[in-house]
Parts: structure tokens; sequence; C-alpha cells
């Protein structure tokens, strides 16, 4: 038990998220200069200015809460920790949360390597692969439930429940990778990263809170732990990233974030609930999937493009050759035409033999709808969209579930 019934280290990590936003909140403008005498730093693409900004922040942000949680490592467990229970004590959720603390260490190193040595894609996947590893090994020594309830409509196919098996160890991991990866991937704007991170974990936070009467209630106490720290650290950060950002977050804290949710969803036994909150990077991924894939050409930056005379910003395009554009490609292109979510025109160049689409991001996206605007209104409107979208994965979790399952 997560001491469920007892208050006291839900109010401890309270107390230390709030500890946490005020150490962070100081070292970062403290660490500064460090970071630029490193040459950590990045010119701001879509300012006028070409001032030098401290990069890797998450790195700082990532340290202070794992310093937060080796510090309340005790709380959830002093009970346990006289002479009298120590017979008693929980070991295999201890282990559990050390595990989960051991994956989310690994994923702020390998996130840091990668901003300092700039990995590439295959990397990116490979990464939070191995992260993941201990945290399914312990997840199989001490749990190692593989079935789940099958929605009412498909029962007449498969019954009400299936053992996946192995199966399911791999949709576990492809969760981690594709958590740390997803936040990464729809970023680019002052802000974003930080901002769709941290209405991601309020919306946990919600729901593991009108869960803490429920069957599972150890489980979402377990999630608060790791949370509320994070929300502490993820706000100072925030507030240091916000238009016009005076640091980046860089993919150091994508990879924190990511294994972070992985963790919290992996243990705490909620991963389709979490994908729900995930719903803007997951039309993001599908969105993106023909860059992502090279059936499209694919710049190293997908940022949108700034316009210094307006001081707004518009829809990034990538060029081509038409005829080297792949098949799969080309179809995914004009279907996508055809419904008016993507500008592509042919026929460019001096011999007509270029092709332009836009960028395939959901930022580019509402550009192309929308128009051109300021970066703040882009970010505000892409963060009002994220909680929109955290809105509906709580109407499909309670008013309709009942479509689906027993309820």
């Amino acid at each position: 038990m997560y001491a469920s019934s007892e208050n006291l280290p839900v109010f401890v990590s309270m107390a230390l998220a709030g500890a946490g936003f005020l150490v962070t909140y100081t070292i970062i403008p403290a660490f500064r200069d460090m970071f630029l005498k490193a040459n950590r730093y990045g010119i701001d693409q879509s300012k006028r200015t070409k001032e030098k900004i401290p990069e890797s922040q998450g790195v700082l942000c990532g340290a202070v809460y794992l310093i937060i949680m080796f510090l309340f490592i005790p709380v959830p467990f002093y009970k346990y920790l006289s002479h009298d229970n120590l017979d008693k004590f929980p070991h295999h959720e201890f282990v559990d949360f050390i595990t989960a603390l051991l994956s989310i260490c690994c994923m702020i190193f390998l996130g840091f390597a990668d901003d300092v040595l700039d990995l590439r894609w295959r990397h990116k996947l490979l990464l939070p692969t191995m992260a993941t590893l201990p945290l399914l090994m312990v997840y199989f020594v001490n749990i190692d439930s593989t079935t789940i309830i099958v929605p009412k409509p498909l029962r007449g196919v498969f019954g009400h429940d299936v053992d996946l098996g192995v199966i399911y160890y791999l949709y576990m991991g492809m969760l981690a990778v594709f958590c740390t990866n997803a936040i990464n991937i729809l970023a680019g704007v002052n802000g974003l990263e930080c901002g769709q991170s941290l209405i991601i974990a309020i919306s946990v936070v919600v729901f593991n809170l009108l869960e803490l009467n429920g069957q599972f209630a150890d489980t979402h106490t377990f999630s608060l732990y790791f949370m509320l720290p994070y929300i502490g650290v993820s706000s100072a950060l925030l507030f240091y990233n916000w238009y016009p950002s005076k640091v980046f977050v860089g993919d150091t804290f994508c990879y924190f974030s990511g294994m972070t949710f992985a963790v919290v969803a992996i243990l705490g036994h909620f991963s389709k609930t979490m994908l729900l909150f995930f719903i803007p990077q997951v039309l993001n991924f599908l969105y993106s999937m023909p860059q992502i894939f090279l059936f499209v050409p694919c710049p190293r930056h997908r940022l949108p493009r700034y316009n210094a005379s307006t001081d707004q910003v518009g829809m990034s395009l990538s060029t081509f050759k038409t005829k080297e554009l792949h098949p799969l490609g080309s179809l995914f292109l004009k279907t996508l035409s055809i419904f008016g979510l993507v500008h592509l025109r042919s026929g460019i160049g001096e011999d007509g033999e270029y092709s332009e689409c836009n960028n395939l991001t959901i930022i580019n996206l509402m550009l192309k709808i929308f128009g051109p605007m300021h970066e703040r209104s882009l970010v505000m409107s892409l963060l009002s969209i994220q909680i929109l979208c955290s809105g509906v994965a709580f109407l499909i979790r309670y008013p309709l579930a009942w479509v689906f399952y027993d309820i």
C-alpha cells in the first residue's frame, strides 16, 4: 500500500513541489552564464533580435526533480521503518518506486546526451526503449498482468477479456517511445513543449484525484507522488520559456517529461487514459507520418517561418523534385489536399519540376488554416487546443465509458 489511507505523503509531495518550483526558478538564471560559456545556446529564429539563449535547460529542471524525489523516497514508507513494522515492509512497491526513478534518471541523461551530440532519429527511438527496460522487468516480476478487458462492441469476436502476453510488453515499450518523442515533434514555438507537458500533468493529477476513492486508489496515489513535483519544476521552467523565451528547454525536457508520463501510466495502470490526454500529440504524429517515415522530404527543423517585417510566423514549406517524391508520399499529400489539410503546389521552379508543401505538423496546419499570426497567439491557440482535448479525454473516460465498458 502506498499509504493511500494517509494524507501525509501527498502533503509532503505538495510541499516538495513548491520547493522544487522555488529552486528551479532560482537556479535557471543563475546558470545562464555557465551554459553560454559552454556554448550551450541557440538563436531564436522567430525574433528580430539575435540574442544568445541558453539551451538544454530541461537538464536543470530534471536535476531538481530527481533531488526532490530522492528526498521523498522514505516518506511513503515511513510507517514501515520502525523495527516493529520492518518485517511488513512492502518491498515490491519500494522497487516500483526506485525503478521508476531509475528510468526517469536514465532518460534525463540520454536526453542531455541528445542535446549535446545531436543524435539521429533512429537513436531517438532507441534511447527510450533502453530506458524502459528496467521498468518493464520490474512490471514482469511484481505484476505481470497482461490481460485487457475487451470493449463491448468487440466482445462477440474476442470475448470479455484477452491475455496479450508479450504483446502487452511491446505496447508498454512503445508507449514510452511515443510519449518521449510525441512531445518532441510538437515543438518549435516558445512555451509549447513545456506548456503542453504541464497541461497533461495537471490533467493526470485531476484524474488521480477523481480516482482516489476508487478500487485502485494506491496506484493513483503513487502517480501523485511523481506528478506533483513534476508540475512544480515544470511551472518554473515554463516561466522562463514563455514568450519571449529566455531559455530553451531542449530534448532533455521532452525526454524527461515523456518518461515521467510513461512511468506513472504503466505502474499506475492507466495507459489508455494517458493516451487520451495525448490526443493533440497523437493527431500531430499521424499528420507528421509522411515526413517522419520520409515518404515526403523532411528538413532538419520544421519550425514556422518568421516574417521580421510583420513580426508574425507563417507555415514553413518543404520543396522537392516532383518526380523524386515517394509514391506513398504523393498519395498522402493528394489525399490531404482534397480535404484542405495541406498546402500543395506543383510545377514551381524554372523548369516546373519542383513541388512544395507545408511541413506536416499541426503547428503549420493551424497557420495554413488561420494564416500568419504572432508567435504568442499561436502558442496560446495550441495550448487552448490541448486544454480542450483534455476536456474531451475526461468526457470519453467518464460519461461515455459505458459505451465501451461495464461501469
